[in-house]
């Protein structure tokens, strides 16, 4: 039987309760634990007949890998999505979509970030490699604040491959490099779309590099050579989001005359 998981944090482990209730086998709350803001996961917990007990701090303090927010939840293992499910996804999307792929991004925190910010620009997925690359655990699903039990995280073994396998469905791929000539805002971003974002330091590697369209570059006008993945992460991704939303309103706009 597989070793159950732990969730912490109110987002995570609500977010859980909404979307994925089966998962979660058990409810710990550190004794103290008295707050409105815990009301609704505890009705949802209820609702999904999920037992609640009661822990000291320090116990909880123990099993968490962070800020707990006197909330622990054990759960079943999480499910990383195959490739192979990336048809699935584009099959199902309404809209033009927008996928996120982080390549070779090992720290958890940006990777929570990321999908966090991912979730929130309406993105129908974020795809890693298998190898060298954070995934799904405890601390990726606090920083995410519920956005992991809502976006698929998709693993694949060859990243050139699947790249190459979405240029041939229609999306064009757009790559970040601090050397590109094109800065983000010249390009277009208003078709199907998959940006691609390098580790911090060493960028994207380079098979990945050759399988992009695009490669843009944030302007920086400071001292500091670079931003952090997850904060360049989100300038991109709502630059895609501005864009789109102005073609929205310029072709309703056209409709309507």
């Amino acid at each position: 039987m597989s070793q159950l998981e732990k969730v912490y944090g109110v987002h995570a482990v609500e977010a859980l309760l909404r979307h994925h209730p089966k998962r979660v086998k058990q409810l710990w709350l550190a004794e103290s634990r008295q707050a409105p803001r815990i009301q609704p996961m505890l009705e949802l917990a209820a609702q999904h007949r999920v037992p609640v007990g009661h822990k000291e701090r320090q116990e909880l303090d123990e099993w968490a890998e962070g800020v707990h927010q006197g909330v622990v939840a054990e759960v079943s293992p999480s499910q990383v999505w195959g490739e192979n499910m990336l048809d699935e996804l584009l099959e199902r999307s309404e809209g033009v979509p927008l996928l996120l792929v982080l390549d070779g991004v090992t720290d958890p925190h940006n990777l929570g970030a990321c999908l966090r910010t991912a979730d929130a620009a309406g993105a129908l997925a974020v795809i890693v490699p298998k190898d060298k690359s954070a995934t799904l655990n405890a601390t990726v699903r606090k920083v995410a604040c519920g956005a992991a039990e809502v976006i698929p995280l998709v693993a694949v073994t060859n990243l050139a491959r699947t790249l190459e396998k979405l240029q041939k469905k229609g999306l064009w791929v757009v790559g970040t490099a601090g050397e590109a000539e094109q800065e983000l805002y010249q390009l277009d971003m208003t078709g199907p779309t998959v940006l691609v974002m390098g580790a911090e330091g060493k960028g994207m590697r380079r098979l990945t590099r050759e399988h992009c369209d695009y490669l843009v570059k944030l302007p920086m006008g400071g001292s500091v050579s670079s931003l952090n993945v997850s904060v360049a992460t989100g300038v991109c991704l709502f630059e895609a989001v501005r864009q789109r939303s102005g073609h929205r309103l310029q072709a309703a706009g056209k409709s309507q005359n």
